[in-house]
């Protein structure tokens, strides 16, 4: 059986954090809905990308 980084429950946290931040980035004022949702979206994003690169090799 192949690993899978998808099995890691830290990969797993991280999608869940990433569907809690565009929930949340939902309720922000509209003059940030652009700027600042973007950008922590992006982040939240680096973090489950992270860890699938670094899980290959």
């Amino acid at each position: 059986m192949a690993f899978r980084f998808e099995d890691l429950q830290v990969w797993q946290k991280a999608m869940d954090l990433g569907e809690h931040i565009n929930q949340l980035t939902k309720g922000f004022p509209r003059d940030e809905l652009h700027i600042l949702s973007s950008q922590i979206k992006r982040a939240a994003d680096s973090v489950i990308l992270n860890i699938a690169e670094g899980s290959t090799g």
